[in-house]
């Protein structure tokens, strides 16, 4: 079992210990408040509630979670090493000058620092690589890595095993890629509210109802291109890049904080998002991310892809009580409904992607698909059991009730953890010849799959099975 330390246990460096827990390691935590464990077990609350319902696969089992009583105890015996402390250099320095000795052969401080240059860091000797992540930790992809190339080598594998982005920056700057990107927007927006010509919520609004769902599917240069039209980037930039020049912004100002600036923000923002607490704004932030990132993962475009990628090394299949398991997933808010469980419509997507997975185990994947040739859904009865809310981990097994000529008839049970069965979903599929769209028998190593499955499978009972509309036994 690999071993994580987590030094500093605030917003970052929880978001951290959430991230590596949910990906199996254990995971021991430094932070001389003496309310971070409860506020560590807040957000890993919320982390296992969203984290795991991006997937179809269920995530390793969750590490082990310990609070140290010193920075020494922390990381020693540790795989990797997090430094989250705040944006101070001495601290930085005296908390590594606390760790280098305790660090395996080869070992590194990886800093989540938002800005200082990793050569800064080490300016002392202690190894430290940056790997700057961005809020929440847990759900974000993107790491930015600088620093020596033998730490960015080993940072890039272990980041990128726990489902992550890294992003190695070819050249030490301040700051890094993404925030300085965020800052440039941030300098401007104060200036719009220091003359008057925006709130802070009509600046908010117009960042995420236009450019920011661009920017969330292609980033910045694909955007543009885009909007180049058919003749594509030349063609933009010929277009707008002479109104750079144009005395629009004040990025290279920036307007002074003073008190009746700070007063503004503080007034307007109350005012905007006052009405609800920092943990119900980090629920809806999270149910809203996994809700684009989901949608993004249908299409593998941007942060999608890192989920579909992270997905693949992830397992899958096995059996429970003799039954091929055909999909373990967690329940995402896209899932419920404004009575907080689980609605009709997701338990047909969820018996979809059983059956889904039940035609790959006999052979009827998507190179079967491409070749001409599937199964289509002619009926579906849902039985429910058992109410499902966000986050539940469900398991679902597929018996094979029948295969004869080109029916094939599914019997799914869906189960929570606690073994309580939530629901039944009993498909009738018919084979069909994708050219001709009409029914026709499976290819012969099909129908063999179908009939070893069914004579496995022949003589269980399926209670529910069968029924009318309304039956319940």
């Amino acid at each position: 079992m690999s071993r994580a330390a987590i030094i500093g246990g605030g917003v970052v460096g929880g978001g951290w210990a959430a991230r590596f827990l949910l990906n199996g390691w254990d995971v021991a935590v430094f932070d001389p408040d003496p309310d971070a464990e409860r506020k560590i077990g807040e957000m890993l609350d919320n982390a296992r509630a969203s984290l795991p319902a991006l997937y179809d696969r269920p995530l390793p089992p969750e590490g082990r979670l310990s609070f140290a009583a010193s920075v020494v105890e922390a990381v020693t015996g540790a795989d990797w090493v997090q430094e989250s402390v705040s944006e101070r250099l001495d601290l930085k320095h005296a908390v590594y000058d606390e760790i280098a000795g305790h660090l395996p052969e080869g070992g590194f401080v990886a800093s989540s620092t938002s800005g200082f240059k990793a050569s800064d860091l080490a300016a002392r000797g202690a190894p430290v690589v940056v790997v700057h992540p961005f809020n929440p930790v847990y759900l974000l992809p993107l790491a930015e890595i600088s620093g020596e190339a033998r730490y960015c080598d080993r940072a890039h594998e272990i980041v990128a095993s726990i489902g992550m982005h890294p992003l190695v920056l070819r050249k030490e700057i301040d700051a890094f890629i993404g925030n300085r990107f965020q800052e440039a927007v941030w300098r401007e927006a104060l200036w719009m509210l220091k003359d008057g010509i925006a709130t802070t919520s009509e600046i908010d609004d117009a960042i995420r109802m236009s450019f920011g769902l661009r920017w969330a599917q292609m980033g910045l240069f694909e955007t543009y291109r885009i909007a180049g039209g058919e003749a594509g980037m030349q063609s933009y930039i010929e277009q707008f890049g002479p109104t750079l020049g144009w005395p629009r912004t004040k990025l290279m100002d920036v307007p002074e904080l003073d008190d009746a600036l700070i007063d503004m923000i503080g007034r307007q923002s109350d005012a905007q998002s006052g009405h609800l607490s920092t943990r119900a704004l980090e629920r809806l932030r999270d149910d809203n991310l996994v809700a684009i990132l989901r949608g993004l993962r249908r299409t593998g475009s941007g942060a999608g892809g890192v989920l579909l990628e992270h997905e693949r090394s992830l397992p899958e299949g096995g059996e429970l009580d003799g039954l091929p398991i055909t999909l373990r997933k967690s329940v995402p808010v896209t899932w419920t409904d404004y009575n907080g469980h689980m609605n009709e419509a997701a338990y047909l997507e969820l018996g979809s992607w059983a059956t889904d997975a039940l035609m790959k185990l006999v052979g009827a994947d998507a190179a079967y698909i491409a070749s001409g040739k599937s199964f289509f859904t002619v009926d579906t009865r849902i039985r429910y059991l058992d109410e499902v809310h966000r986050g539940t981990m469900l398991t679902v097994t597929t018996q094979l009730l029948e295969a004869t000529g080109k029916k094939m008839k599914l019997f799914h049970r869906v189960t929570k953890p606690d073994g309580i069965l939530a629901a039944t979903i009993e498909t009738l599929l018919l084979h069909t010849d994708l050219t001709s769209r009409r029914a026709c028998p499976p290819d012969p190593q099909v129908a063999a799959a179908l009939e070893t499955l069914a004579a496995a499978h022949a003589g269980r009972p399926a209670e529910g099975a069968g029924g009318a509309v309304g039956q319940r036994s």
